[in-house]
């Protein structure tokens, strides 16, 4: 048994924090705005308050409460539910794992990118000095080629920061990184968004986000957009919230919480589409065409429609500042939350101290990284990666789990108990009719429509090979990798740590 006393959150505001930072990521910057673009627009709005309400925020408080009741990092947690069950947790494991070996390399692109803002060292076509210059991108996948010094060096800075914040602990470490973290991207996408309205245009941009289309309610695929919306960028279902909830003291206020990170989330979302389309207003109105023409979404979005803006406009070197340090800062404090299931996991079940555990196994996750993405074809093997891993890894594995949890082990009751024992606000009947039924059909009608469009078109045009190698054997490995981890034998240390055991007495239950 190991004798070393969980870590614990100082405060309910550094907690809160931390939780909105790992949800507060790059795809609400460039993903919502898009979404709900092409999704109705204003109309879109109903649909993501109603997913919010009956996926988002149920599936907070229902991490929160495992990771509060059990104390652990989602295998220990769920092996005591159930010790079959523990094969779910590492599959979040391993998925988060995957999940933090891209998500750094386009960290570093932001902090490129920081630099090329002053001058606008991209030149009149951003989207060639992107793929070209910058990443040095083939016109077909391959592995394993050259690499690109421009993208290794920020890369392992990226990393060194990660794992200096992670080694000084969730109290002096990750919680009071995120008390600057927040409150500065804040401070720095208010400017970026203040600033973007009053830019020529921006009425017209803004009015092409809000305008409401209410035909597009009565059509399905806008119902599942929405809840896929909320359930990509709230952090759920790959260990994450289980992990953060697993260092609050026994009397945290969990329900409460979980709604003042749901929808915290959720604004920034929203203010994420003003700025982004009040942006894309004044590069419509500036080359004389519709919105429509210039909108985009991910990549395309931040690094090419953005400096194109940025080249344009009065002051443009101050607001490509703004707009890539808020990337780089959102996309830091969320990059910490994911390594840290995988060290939390790790130092649960052998009891390892945290120092050997964050630059063990988070250097190995900085390995991979840097030795397979700043590749010329890299580009490639993240984009192949990331939509396998996210429709196949996250979305998957939360189906399975909830229905598990739900209806298999039927242990939602105890987990609304366990809630209702400290919150301010009672759950009632709606949240399990959320988490037993509706949640489930959304993920499992969200699985089938994937995999339809899937065998209908190969993703992106990419070679069956190639999805194959980069994509199908990455979602499937990360399931046969975790369930191997589940049969491993491991060193005895930290599997048995008493879960009845109290905060000390000296530290701030929160």
């Amino acid at each position: 048994m190991t004798d070393q006393p969980r870590e614990q959150w100082a405060t309910r505001t550094g907690f809160l924090l931390a939780a909105i930072g790992s949800a507060v990521g790059l795809g609400n910057i460039w993903r919502f705005p898009a979404i709900a673009y092409g999704n109705g627009g204003g109309a879109f709005l109903l649909p993501y308050l109603v997913a919010l309400l009956t996926a988002g925020i149920p599936l907070l408080i229902m991490e929160y409460s495992i990771g509060r009741k059990y104390r652990m990092s989602p295998p220990a947690a769920l092996r005591r539910m159930s010790r079959p069950v523990e094969a779910i947790g590492w599959w979040q494991v391993v998925i988060s794992f995957v999940i933090a070996t891209y998500y750094a390399v386009i960290i570093a692109w932001a902090v490129r990118y920081v630099g090329f803002s002053f001058g606008q060292q991209w030149g009149a076509d951003p989207e060639a000095f992107l793929f070209g210059d910058f990443l040095r991108a083939p016109d077909t996948p391959g592995f394993m080629d050259g690499y690109v010094p421009g993208i290794v060096w920020p890369l392992i800075a990226v990393w060194i920061v990660v794992l200096v914040i992670l080694a000084f602990g969730i109290r002096r470490g990750i919680e009071r990184a995120n008390k600057l973290f927040i409150p500065l991207l804040a401070v720095l996408f208010v400017a970026l968004v203040i600033r973007s309205l009053t830019l020529d245009g921006a009425a017209a941009g803004l009015d092409a986000l809000f305008s409401p289309d209410w035909s597009e309610l009565g059509n399905g695929s806008v119902w599942v957009a929405a809840y896929g919306q909320i359930f990509f960028s709230l952090s759920i279902g790959f260990g994450i919230m289980v992990t953060y909830a697993s260092y609050l003291g026994r009397r945290a206020d969990l329900t409460g919480s979980a709604m003042v990170a749901g929808f915290a989330n959720s604004s920034f979302e929203i203010l994420a589409g003003i700025g982004v389309f009040a942006t894309l207003g004044y590069l419509a109105t500036a080359a004389g065409v519709g919105v429509d023409e210039v909108a985009g979404a991910g990549i395309g979005l931040a690094f090419v429609a953005f400096p194109a803006v940025i080249s344009e406009m009065p002051l443009g070197g101050l607001f490509g500042v703004l707009f890539f340090c808020s990337l780089v800062i959102a996309g830091l404090s969320s990059l910490i939350s994911i390594v840290q299931v995988v060290v939390s996991a790790v130092q649960d079940r052998t009891g390892m101290r945290r120092m050997p555990a964050v630059f063990g196994v988070g250097g190995l996750v900085a390995l991979v990284s840097i030795l397979f993405f700043p590749t010329e074809s890299g580009i490639f093997l993240l984009d192949a990666s990331d939509h396998f891993i996210n429709q196949y890894g996250i979305a998957l594995a939360s189906l399975v789990a909830l229905v598990v949890i739900a209806w298999v082990l039927r242990q939602l009751p105890a987990l609304q108990q366990n809630a209702d024992a400290t919150s301010a606000i009672r759950l009632g009947h709606w949240w399990r009719i959320c988490l037993g039924v509706i949640t489930p059909l959304v993920l499992g009608w969200m699985m089938v429509d994937s995999l339809r469009a899937e065998f209908e078109e190969n993703y992106e045009g990419y070679s069956t090979g190639f999805l194959l190698s980069a994509g199908w054997s990455v979602a499937i490995g990360a399931l046969l990798v975790g369930v191997i981890l589940t049969l491993m034998p491991w060193p005895a240390g930290g599997e048995d740590i008493d879960l009845d055991m109290e905060a000390p007495a000296d530290r701030k239950d929160v």
